[in-house]
């Protein structure tokens, strides 16, 4: 289980996560929501300690977290993978050797940097490419492929990490919606299938109740509303986004029929 005690982030006067205590359970699959500036993306790279807490404590199992170094800490964010809106692939590599870069924590930098992988590394970053429909694209320049296919090539990176908990900081922000239907269910299979807790930042609020069994909502670095997507009616929204100018997509995601969840996806189904 993943535990956050009373973890708060400040940039010079600005408290970007503040005093934020949680626990996501094994298998979980959490939405969280809120405005630009609302502290998701800083709270998932706490999570990761890409950046480091200005106070609090986060556990993982019972190991804190918050105190690895070195090694541990490698493998920490190797166990706790990140998907970043922005793909975060080199560009002139092949695909297959940008999801084997995965394996960085295991091996090193220099190592990783000269493609010196084991076969079985690469028959899982092929299983990896494979499950998300893209082993044909193996041996391709990635920065030739779609915005979406890109997004693929990150979870399959992701993936050979052979992560615990997988963090998706806006995913699908600048990908069209049916990009954006795929990696979504992709995220979704990986949580139901191999029982990796997923955490995913979002700003459209139907995406986030179609998708996660738990949904939390974030303003001015603290969190707001934790609980089911059925709890998330019209007052609650209101509450949490303290503007009427979001009124119509308030009422969007109230009422729209993408809430009823789908049957359970495999990724391989054509979109």
């Amino acid at each position: 289980m993943l535990e956050l005690f009373s973890v708060t982030k400040t940039f010079g006067q600005l408290r970007a996560v503040d005093d934020v205590s949680l626990s996501i359970y094994p298998g979980q699959m959490v939405g969280i929501i809120g405005r630009s500036g609302a502290g998701k993306s800083t709270l998932l790279r706490l999570i990761n300690r890409l950046i480091e807490p200005s106070s609090g404590t986060v556990i993982f199992n019972g190991r804190e977290i918050t105190k690895l170094a070195g090694r541990d800490l490698r493998l920490w964010r190797a166990s706790c993978a990140m998907v970043f809106q922005q793909f975060n692939l080199v560009e002139r590599m092949d695909v297959l050797t940008n999801v084997l870069i995965g394996r960085i924590a295991r091996h090193g930098f220099l190592s990783s940097m000269t493609r010196h992988f084991t076969d079985e590394e690469r028959a899982m970053a092929i299983r990896a490419l494979d499950r998300l429909d893209l082993a044909p694209q193996a041996l391709q320049r990635s920065g030739t492929l779609s915005g979406g296919q890109q997004q693929r090539v990150a979870i399959a990176k992701a993936l050979v990490q052979e992560p615990q908990i997988l963090l998706a900081d806006e995913p699908i922000a600048s990908l069209d919606p049916a990009n954006a239907t795929r990696v979504m269910q992709a995220l979704r299979s990986i949580n139901r299938d191999d029982g990796i807790s997923v955490l995913v930042n979002l700003h459209t609020l139907d995406t986030a109740r179609t998708y996660c069994d738990r949904v939390i909502a974030m303003r001015e670095g603290r969190i707001r509303f934790d609980g089911v997507p059925a709890e998330l009616t019209r007052e609650r929204l209101r509450e949490i986004y303290l503007a009427d100018g979001l009124q119509d997509e308030i009422d969007e995601a109230v009422t729209s029929t993408a809430f009823e969840r789908p049957e359970k996806p495999r990724i391989h189904q054509t979109v």
